[in-house]
C-alpha cells in the first residue's frame, strides 16, 4: 500500500521516490519494444517490427548492397582469371605464334607433341626431384612444428630461424645459392676445409644440378609448411594436452593420437601445395641455370616455347596439361584423404 501511494505521488509530481525505481529491463516487452501506458507495448513492438520489415522490403538499395560489394571482385576474377584461361585453351588447338593476327586450327596435334616428343616430356621427370624434396620438406616442417609446440627454451628463436627463408625474395635466393654452388664457391670451400674433395660441379650435370636446385627449394619453403603446421597444432585446446599428460601419455603418444588427427586437413593442404609447387617450379632454376643442363621445368619450358621459339599454341597446350594434372592430382588426393571432422571438445 505504501509503494502504491509513493508511485502515484511520484507520477503526479513528476519525480520518483527511491523505493519506486524500476530496473531498466522492467519496461521491455519480450519482443523487444517498450510497454506504454495501458499495456499497448506489445502492439507497438509489433508495429515497429512490421514497419522495419516493410522498410527493408521497400529499400532496393539494401537488397543490392551485397551484390555491389561482390561486383568488383567477381569482375576482376572473370577478367584476369577465367577469360585468360579460356583464351589459353582456345590457343592450344592452334599454331599461333603469339604475333600473327591469324592462326590455323591444328586439333590435338599440340597435345600429341607434348606426350610424344622426348625433349618436351622430359620435364615430368625433372618435377620428380622437386616432388621428393617436397615430401622431405613436409616431414621436416611437421617435426619441428611438433617439437616447438611444446614448452622449450629458445623456441621463439628457432621459429624465427625456420620461417625467415620464406620471407626472402626468390630472386635473391637464386643469386645467393648461385655463388654457393659455383666452382670454388662457398660449398666447395667448406668441403675443402673438412677434408673432402672440392672439384665437384654442382650445377654441371643433370642429376647433381636438379638435386641442388630441389634442395634450395626445400630450404626456402620449409618455413611456410612449418607455420601452417604450428598454427594448426596451437589451435588444439590446452585442456586436451593436460588430460593426455594426466593419463600418462608421452610426447609421441600425444603427437600420434592428438596432434596428427587434429591437423589432418592442414597436412592435406600441404600435400596439394607440394604437388602443385613441384610441377610449377620456375624462379630458382630459371635464375640459377636458365633451364640448362637438364634442369628445365614445366614452366620454364612453357615460357621458352612461347617467348623464345614463338610457339604460343604449343605453350598453351603445355599450360593446359599442367593445369589438368594439378586438378587431377588434387581431386584424387581429396577422394583418397577426405576431410574428416575432428571433434576436439
Amino acid at each position: 500500500m505504501t509503494e502504491t501511494t509513493h508511485s502515484a505521488s511520484g507520477r503526479a509530481g513528476g519525480s520518483r521516490s527511491p523505493g519506486a525505481e524500476k530496473p531498466r529491463w522492467a519496461g521491455m516487452s519480450p519482443g523487444g519494444g517498450r510497454r506504454g501506458a495501458g499495456g499497448s507495448g506489445g502492439s507497438g513492438g509489433a508495429d515497429s517490427g512490421a514497419g522495419s520489415g516493410r522498410s527493408w522490403h521497400r529499400s532496393p538499395v539494401r537488397q543490392l548492397t551485397p551484390w555491389l560489394f561482390l561486383a568488383i571482385p567477381l569482375a576482376r576474377l572473370v577478367t584476369f582469371t577465367y577469360v585468360p584461361v579460356a583464351s589459353m585453351v582456345s590457343y592450344s588447338f592452334t599454331d599461333w605464334d603469339g604475333v600473327s593476327p591469324t592462326r590455323d586450327a591444328t586439333g590435338v596435334d599440340n597435345y600429341v607433341q607434348i606426350f610424344t616428343r622426348p625433349e618436351l616430356f622430359r620435364v615430368f621427370f625433372v618435377s620428380g626431384y622437386y616432388l621428393a624434396a617436397s615430401a622431405v620438406q613436409i616431414a621436416v616442417a611437421l617435426y619441428f612444428a611438433a617439437v616447438l609446440s611444446f614448452n622449450l627454451r629458445f623456441r621463439n628463436f628457432f621459429k624465427g630461424i625456420l620461417f625467415f627463408p620464406y620471407l626472402i625474395n626468390g630472386v635473391a635466393i637464386g643469386f645467393v645459392f648461385l655463388y654457393f654452388f659455383q666452382d670454388g664457391g662457398t660449398l666447395d670451400s667448406v668441403l675443402s676445409w673438412a677434408g673432402f674433395g672440392s672439384d665437384h660441379a654442382w650445377l654441371g650435370d643433370p642429376t647433381s644440378a636438379n638435386v641442388s636446385l630441389a634442395g634450395v627449394s626445400m630450404w626456402r619453403f620449409t618455413g611456410l609448411n612449418f607455420v601452417l603446421f604450428l598454427g594448426a597444432i596451437q589451435s588444439v585446446p590446452a585442456e586436451l594436452y593436460e588430460a593426455a599428460e594426466l593419463d600418462g601419455a608421452g610426447k609421441w603418444q600425444q603427437f600420434r593420437h592428438l596432434i596428427a588427427p587434429s591437423i589432418k586437413p592442414v597436412i592435406s593442404l600441404s600435400v596439394i601445395l607440394a604437388v602443385s609447387g613441384s610441377l610449377s617450379v620456375f624462379e630458382i632454376p630459371y635464375i640459377m641455370t636458365g633451364g640448362a643442363t637438364g634442369t628445365s621445368t614445366f614452366v620454364i619450358q612453357t615460357v621458352k616455347l612461347a617467348f623464345q621459339f614463338n610457339k604460343t599454341g604449343l605453350a598453351s597446350a603445355a599450360a593446359v596439361v599442367l593445369l589438368a594434372i594439378i586438378l587431377l592430382i588434387t581431386w584424387i588426393q581429396r577422394r583418397l584423404v577426405p576431410d574428416d571432422k575432428v571433434d576436439l571438445v
